[in-house]
């Protein structure tokens, strides 16, 4: 069965949603925007994650006084191999792949040891600093090199989890896994992982308490707050990044005072959902937007309704539903927008679906129209193949017209296929019990498919 921007935990038939896991459910073709902040390790209640912390900051001294002890080019080499860490999926990439650290860049890093005399003698305390000395240290690569330095730690963790859920693992061989006995990556075989359906390729589990858009410690917040321009260059609009770095390398107590004061302020840094809701009076000024337009193209209005049926949605149906993409396809020359959702079969309704209609996934079609036509009901009823199940959703602006609505009975009554609709009375009602949180705005959805199904043939 093809799926939508497959998940891990979909492809397997593993129906919990991601807001149950412990772990980011990775995407196959794709990375997790989010990235391990190793603050939040330093900055944990659990000794587990504080002990992490200090074993990556202990790795990373260790590479520095081999540095300075003059085996430069094992340091380099070991520093590289840090730099990435593809079995994670977390960043910014399409293709799950990333891209190391050249060696220039690692000797440059891993100089810092002898150019500031307090690396030198008593190492970094979080190794993210490196972001205000050296130019191009990104959040994928202050994450990629603490999932590698954990990577041993992330590998028992997530064979736990698979067993937990019953994912499938395979055997592997990791090429780099950290060694903390002889401070050097080696590969290590028979590792039992998740894997790439199609690559076979190895993955990695992630804490969700380990995942923040961008590290707490980072350049762009000490430039905007704590960085003091008007010392670097009397025209601080126009003050380039290198002189910044120049700065703080001749003036570490500045780059100290920062660090200081994020410590200070830890209990501020929360990890980040993967997934976050809309705010109630976000979710009521969409429904005002949405009843003010114009039904039909005039003005791009189909587009606008797309798009804020597309912002609003996955926050209603959200946790029930995670989303999965919104999708853009052409049939008989128009063009058409879905929204696709995961479904989690959470409750019966929705194991339901999965049972009746084999829907893995839920298609929702938007159509910001007057009165439905039978070619739009014909569009969807093409979009249901086997890949996303027997279980459509249109939503519109209007009820459908009788003949309309005899059109997707008949569909029930010939091919077993479920079509119902969402008007702009049903989104309201879903905005209602969304602000109330008396009941779930799916319940609409539950509702409009019993009411389909008393007007279908038994």
């Amino acid at each position: 069965m093809v799926l939508i921007n497959p998940r891990l935990t979909d492809y397997f038939g593993i129906s919990t949603p991601q807001a149950q896991l412990d772990f980011a459910i990775p995407f196959f073709n794709e990375d997790i925007p989010l990235y391990v902040d190793p603050f939040l390790l330093w900055a944990s209640p659990s000794q587990q994650d504080q002990a992490l912390h200090t074993a990556v900051i202990n790795a990373f001294n260790q590479l520095g006084q081999v540095f300075l002890q003059g085996d430069q080019k094992k340091a380099v080499r070991t520093l590289v191999a840090a730099s990435e860490c593809d079995e994670v999926g977390l960043g910014a990439s399409a293709t799950r792949k990333g891209k190391r650290l050249g060696e220039t860049k690692a000797h440059e890093i891993l100089s810092l040891f002898k150019t500031i005399p307090q690396y030198g003698s008593a190492g970094f305390r979080h190794f993210e600093e490196i972001q205000f000395f050296i130019d191009g240290i990104s959040k994928d690569r202050i994450s990629d090199i603490t999932c590698s330095f954990t990577k041993s730690f992330l590998v028992d963790y997530t064979i736990e989890q698979c067993r937990r859920h019953g994912i499938p693992l395979k055997d592997h061989t990791l090429p780099h896994v950290y060694d903390y006995r002889k401070n050097e990556f080696k590969p290590e075989g028979g590792v039992q992982l998740p894997f790439h359906p199609d690559t076979h390729a190895p993955l990695i589990l992630v804490p969700k308490r380990w995942l923040r858009f961008g590290p707490w410690i980072s350049y762009d917040d000490y430039f905007q707050g704590h960085c003091p321009q008007d010392d670097i260059s009397h025209e601080a609009d126009k003050l380039d990044r290198v002189d910044v770095l120049n700065f703080n390398r001749a003036n570490y107590n500045v780059v100290d005072a920062y660090i200081r004061e994020k410590e200070r302020t830890f209990e501020d840094c929360k990890s980040d959902p993967l997934f976050a809701q809309i705010p109630v009076i976000s979710a009521r000024r969409k429904l005002a937007a949405i009843k003010k337009l114009p039904s039909g193209k005039n003005d791009n209005a189909d587009r606008e309704y797309e798009k804020m049926i597309g912002e609003l949605f996955p926050s209603l149906l959200y946790p029930q539903l995670d989303f999965a993409a919104v999708q853009s396809r052409t049939d008989s020359g128009s063009l058409v927008r879905d929204l696709i959702f995961y479904n989690s079969q959470s409750d019966p309704f929705l194991k339901g679906l999965f049972d009746d209609y084999a829907s893995k996934q839920l298609v929702f079609e938007l159509k910001n129209v007057r009165e439905v036509s039978r070619d739009h009901v014909n569009q969807l009823n093409g979009y249901m193949t086997d890949s996303l199940g027997k279980f459509g959703v249109l939503v519109t602006r209007n009820p459908l017209t009788a003949a309309r609505k005899q059109r997707t009975i008949d569909l029930w009554s010939g091919q077993r296929r479920s079509i119902i609709t969402l008007t702009d009375a049903d989104v309201e009602q879903m905005v209602e019990l969304f602000e109330s949180k008396q009941r779930l705005p799916i319940d609409v959805i539950k509702k409009k498919y019993i009411e389909f199904r008393r007007d279908c043939p038994s």
